[in-house]
């Protein structure tokens, strides 16, 4: 098998009614569509039987989260790319083959993502990876066509195939070798962050991730947590802490560390001036929960640090996005490259 979808699945009928005859629909040859559940409690996977009755179905026996559900599922797949897929993405006729196109004949890629619009706006980018993902030096995560909440129109002003950081989880496109050869995403993360930790790991290693913006794909985003959702506020700090552990050189590391101190507990205050004490709670927590286990995560870090071929990634920007966003006014992602803070 050349290609497997692979979508994840919890409790997502509804999603899976409306948007997997899109991604059925639009098989290339030699591809297939499978299914994991991640231990449903609503009629998935009768759905899934019933309905789609040509999709492969992986029934997991509990939720293991976006992560580990993805490890386990994929431990159970033969091809030679897998593409993961969120379960709220409409694709059309024709958006595989740029993909396969491009990693058929780029052999040092290891990843590449669509361009991700807004299913609700088409016309607009969608938060969660728009046209390609990439970090500033305090580990503050922005896309082409996305900076912080500012989120641009597509105007085809990102219409070119670049390097990125990281693609997004939402579409994620893998060579089977690499996801094997760095391990897969880190099941202790759970959700959120974990595609940017597999792309870092791959970048260091030497191997590509790009943005192929001539195929498109449409997210409805927010379907599991929504914006404002304090356990995701835990899990986005927490685990953005945790990348950092694991990827950042010694030196650097420290004084990352000591600046996140104070912009952390900055974010927790803006939190509870807003009215967010379940948010401003969640940073508290998802500190104190870094320091209580990242020690558990020293082995991995020691290997990434010893298998980097490379520190020097150009898609890590190089200042303070913050700075750059709320101090000097540029709000995206061309505005911030002609500032030459990439």
């Amino acid at each position: 098998m050349k290609l497997a979808i692979v979508i994840l699945n919890w409790n997502g009928a509804a999603m899976l009614r409306r948007f997997l005859p899109s991604v059925v629909a639009s098989l290339e040859p030699d591809c297939e569509v499978i299914v994991a559940d991640n231990g449903s409690t609503d009629d998935s996977l009768a759905l899934l039987e019933q309905a789609f009755p040509t999709v492969r179905r992986i029934a997991l026996p509990e939720n293991y989260g976006f992560a580990e559900g993805y490890n386990r599922a994929l431990a159970q797949v033969e091809a030679q790319y897998f593409l993961l897929l969120n379960s709220d993405v409409r694709v059309e006729v024709g958006w595989l083959r740029p993909l396969l196109n491009y990693m058929d004949t780029h052999p040092e890629c290891a990843a590449c993502q669509p361009k991700l619009l807004s299913e609700r706006d088409p016309s607009m980018f969608e938060y969660a990876g728009a046209c390609g993902g990439y970090i500033d030096w305090y580990g503050y995560p922005f896309c082409r066509g996305r900076v912080f909440s500012t989120v641009e129109r597509d105007a085809h002003q990102y219409d070119t195939i670049v390097r990125i950081l990281w693609a997004t989880g939402a579409a994620l496109l893998i060579r089977r070798a690499d996801w094997e050869a760095v391990g897969g995403l880190d099941g202790r993360f759970f959700a959120h962050m974990e595609e940017i930790d597999l792309c870092w790991r791959l970048r260091t290693r030497g191997r590509d991730v790009v943005c192929v913006p001539q195929s498109c794909a449409f997210h409805v985003g927010g379907g599991t947590l929504a914006q404002g959702n304090p356990h995701k506020t835990f899990l986005n700090f927490r685990n953005n802490l945790l990348l950092l552990y694991k990827n950042l050189p010694a030196r650097q590391l420290r004084r990352v560390l000591v600046v996140r101190f104070f912009l952390d507990y900055l974010a927790a205050i803006k939190f509870l001036m807003g009215g967010s004490l379940g948010e401003a709670t969640a940073v508290w927590r998802a500190r104190r929960e870094f320091h209580r286990i990242r020690h558990q995560f020293r082995p991995e870090r020691e290997a990434n640090l010893r298998l980097a071929t490379t520190q020097a990634i150009p898609e890590i920007m190089s200042g303070s996005l913050l700075v750059a966003y709320y101090l000097k006014g540029r709000k995206t992602f061309a505005q911030l490259v002609s500032d030459k803070h990439t």
